[in-house]
This record gives C-alpha cells, structure tokens and sequence, in this order.
C-alpha cells in the first residue's frame, strides 16, 4: 500500500522522544498507507501542508461528500484546513476545486453566516470566513 514517503521518496529521520506530538505523529503519518487515512489524518496532515499531492483529492472527495466532515475538533475542521491551503495546492485540481466550490456555494446558504454572537475565534466564524474567501478566488 502507498505512503507519502514512497511517493515522495524521502524517509523522514525519526523525530526523537523530546519531539512535539504534532512532530510525531505526521512523521508516523508518512508512513501510513493513503488507504487507511482518517478525517483526522486528512486534517492533520493539510493542516501542515505535508503530502498535499496526495491527500488533496482525497479529502476533496470526503468534503464532496460531507462538507462538515469531522477530525478531532468541530465539524467543518477538514474543510478549515483545506480551505486554508494555498491556490498552487489547487493547480492540478481546477475540476475538483469548481466540484468543491458548487457543494459549498449550496452550503453557504443554510451557514449562521450572520448570527451576531459569533467571535472572531469561533469556529463557525473561522469557516465561514474560509468559505467566502474560497468562493471569492
């Protein structure tokens, strides 16, 4: 089964035991067969821009599929972090981003897009934020 290093075909030396969770647990993920990804996988890894030639396509299909999917955080975190990538992460994939920007231009219109309580830090907010600037690229 494939993983990013055999796609990259560079082996990460191991980061130690002083090193972050964060640190470990996308070396581990390197090695990880694409197959067995979780949300929380998916999320991590995009959140750190690592392996994104990969991963993008299949969290895309995920997000086609349920835009909120949800990692460890709160729903929307996949989209969040996908969201958050840079528009080069994109330029193989202009089929997928216009997929991707039809299902959340349907969800934008049942967003709390104007519930006033939303703080700046609110996820809510924070995804919203995200979505209109998706769509506005």
């Amino acid at each position: 089964m494939t993983t990013i290093e055999q796609l990259e075909r560079e082996v990460w030396p191991d980061p130690g035991p002083d090193a972050t969770f964060l640190v470990s647990r996308c070396a581990e993920l390197r090695r990880k067969p694409l197959a067995e990804f979780t949300v929380e996988d998916l999320r991590i890894m995009l959140g750190q821009e690592i392996g994104v030639p990969a991963l993008l396509p299949r969290a895309v299909q995920v997000l086609l599929r349920d835009p909120l999917a949800e990692g460890d955080h709160h729903p929307g975190d996949l989209l969040l972090n996908v969201l958050r990538l840079p528009d080069s992460a994109w330029s193989n994939l202009r089929a997928e981003r216009q997929r991707l920007a039809s299902v959340l231009a349907e969800l934008v219109a049942g967003f709390p897009f104007s519930d006033p309580d939303l703080t700046p830090r609110d996820p809510d907010r924070l995804l919203r934020d995200a979505v209109v600037r998706f769509l506005g690229r």
